[in-house]
């Protein structure tokens, strides 16, 4: 008889398991290298459907066939830049806030009385070895909520290339078509559905006892040791499930447009659609109307990055 393996339950790695303190995760934008000028966006997930895509995947079993997939559909309303970060040594130098912001965004968010003028004419450039920006989405548009999102973007390049690029769209609305085309690859980091108070069951996956069991079923058959004397956070427990910062590797965008031209209304749990789409195969994390942060993949795989679908229609 070979030897019972029980490999533990839930991983280690996210530890603790408590809500997170922010909708909108941070990212280590020194790992994301991209020669997109902007590398990520803000976008809102509307929820799945079914869609026709023609396979056109090398070597696929399908290629050159119509077959349906799984997407994911997100809201993707422009982005303005709120204000530029200056770092030096990884620590934020100084920051410069937009001058011409809308009135309606000093009602909605805290900012500054006191502003320091931004001139990157004059810019003494050997202060500063990187330069990102702070941006917030005009969910306004849209018809989740009012209060916009504000999240640091990295940009690429040099540091004259980054300075250029806030030069052309410090006042401008930054659009989803202009940094994700039909195609890429893209990470999504979010938060999960929240659970809520959740057994040692359903949160670690640990197997029911028999049915003659005292003192429970859905709980562990022991605490630990008598020494040392107390519960280790290895033991699966009842907490909190959901609502973790997670992240998404490498979905396939199939594609990429304006919500009019797809006349996607009443979804359920999210409402009509009325600014850009963003379509992904596959699903991503969080419930309807969840703000996620949609970057350039941290690491490409082979295996995603040779699907290639070519869109057809909305099955209802």
């Amino acid at each position: 008889m070979s030897a019972r393996k029980s490999p533990r339950k839930g991983s280690l790695q996210f530890w603790p398991r408590k809500r997170a303190s922010r909708f909108l995760p941070s990212a280590n934008w020194n790992a994301i290298s991209s020669s997109k000028s902007l590398r990520g966006f803000i976008a809102y997930k509307a929820g799945m459907a079914s869609v026709s895509v023609k396979d056109n995947t090398p070597n696929s079993m399908t290629k050159g066939k119509n077959v349906v997939i799984p997407v994911t559909i997100l809201e993707c309303p422009t982005m303005k830049i709120l204000s530029v970060r200056f770092y030096k040594d990884n620590i934020v130098a100084k920051e410069f806030l937009n001058e011409n912001l809308d009135k309606e965004l000093r009602k909605k968010l805290k900012l500054p009385k006191e502003k320091s003028k931004l001139n990157l004419e004059n810019l003494k450039k050997d202060d500063y070895d990187d330069v990102r920006v702070m941006v917030y989405s005009q969910v306004k548009k849209t018809g989740i909520k009012k209060t916009p999102d504000i999240i640091e973007i990295g940009l690429s390049g040099n540091l004259e290339q980054k300075i250029n690029f806030i030069k052309e769209n410090l006042n401008k609305e930054i659009q989803v078509s202009s940094v994700f085309s039909k195609g890429e690859l893209v990470d999504f980091r979010g938060l999960t559905k929240g659970q809520g108070f959740s057994g040692p069951v359903k949160r670690f996956g640990i197997k029911l006892k028999k049915h003659k069991t005292e003192k429970g079923r859905r709980r562990p058959g022991s605490l630990g040791p008598w020494h040392p004397a107390r519960v280790t956070f290895r033991v699966p427990m009842a907490g909190q499930l959901g609502m973790f910062t997670r992240v998404v590797y490498n979905n396939k965008i199939v594609d990429v447009g304006k919500a009019q031209d797809l006349n996607l209304k009443n979804i359920k749990n999210f409402g009509n659609m009325k600014t850009d789409y963003l379509m992904v195969r596959g699903s991503v994390q969080g419930p309807a109307k969840r703000q996620i942060l949609v970057t350039v993949p941290l690491r490409k795989t082979k295996k995603q990055s040779k699907k290639s679908y070519e869109f057809l229609e909305v099955l209802k």
